[in-house]
């Protein structure tokens, strides 16, 4: 992974002990995720926010933003905030708070359950079967 450890302790001490965060590595970094959504990540010596679409344009005027881009189109939602933006830790906790607020108006996806496997009828069941219809 192509990240900065200290960077992500740094993050860590921001985020606090919450048992309802969890890291993940993905983007090319390490990703925070609140309840299995990222809020925050560490890629290389840039911290990765997530800040809604709502919030894109006005965290993008602030000082050492730029938006997340690494597929040659940008995150809708995600910002990149460089190593001049991070360099306090109340500069972290701001932006970590930022992507809880958001992250916590994000209604929890409600999961499908599995369709359930049809039985095979086999030999001389399916012959049995067929016989019932005729």
């Amino acid at each position: 992974m192509a990240y900065d450890e200290a960077f992500a302790d740094r993050i860590r001490r921001a985020i606090g002990p919450r048992p309802d965060v969890s890291e993940r590595q993905m983007f090319g970094g390490l990703c925070f995720m609140l309840d299995g959504k990222m809020i925050v990540g560490v890629n290389g010596t840039d911290l990765m926010v997530r800040v809604g679409k709502d919030g894109y344009q006005a965290a993008l005027a602030r000082p050492h933003v730029r938006p997340m881009d690494f597929t040659g189109t940008p995150l809708s939602g995600f910002v990149y905030v460089g190593p001049a933006g991070t360099r306090t830790a109340p500069a972290i906790a701001r932006w970590v708070e930022r992507a809880i607020a958001f992250v916590a108006t994000i209604p929890q996806a409600k999961r499908r359950a599995k369709p359930r496997p049809r039985p095979r009828v086999v030999g001389s069941a399916r012959k049995a079967s067929r016989a019932g219809r005729a």
